[in-house]
């Protein structure tokens, strides 16, 4: 017995379009707000290295819905405050905080908080870097 494979709808460029412009949306609201509390963060993970890539060859870059965000752990409880004023909702799920985008956001396109000091599995064979290793910009960069 097979699964049934789901109904896709009508190839629609547009919507792909409108996918990119939340993903900035949500990245420069969540990033607008931890800059207006003052905390020091660095934009990690698949979004940092689309930013990076676009600098040398933009038909390379490759986009991920979430937003991982690196702070140091004592700037948890003020990035909570700063996110959430900013419509953003805080979950833990597996040990992991993040703020998904309103009450109906979702797992894969939320804020995603990775504490520096710390291993974000514990197998990994690293903690996360202090976000002062990061790369200054309009938006702050590993």
């Amino acid at each position: 017995m097979t699964a049934a494979s789901p109904k896709l709808g009508p190839f629609d460029l547009e919507r792909v379009f409108r996918t990119v412009d939340k993903i900035t949306e949500r990245l420069n609201r969540a990033t607008a707000g931890l800059d207006a509390a003052g905390i020091p963060y660095a934009v990690i993970g698949g979004n940092a290295v689309a930013n990076w890539v676009s600098r040398i060859d933009e038909s390379m870059i490759r986009f991920t819905k979430d937003v991982d965000i690196l702070l140091r752990p004592t700037d948890l409880d003020l990035a909570e405050a700063a996110l959430v004023a900013s419509g953003f909702q805080k979950r833990t799920t597996l040990g992991i905080v993040a703020f998904h985008d309103g009450p109906e956001g979702k797992s894969g396109d939320a804020i995603h908080m990775v504490l520096a000091g710390q291993k974000v599995r514990p197998e990994y064979l690293l903690p996360a870097p202090d976000v002062e290793e990061r790369e200054r910009g309009p938006n702050y960069f590993i």
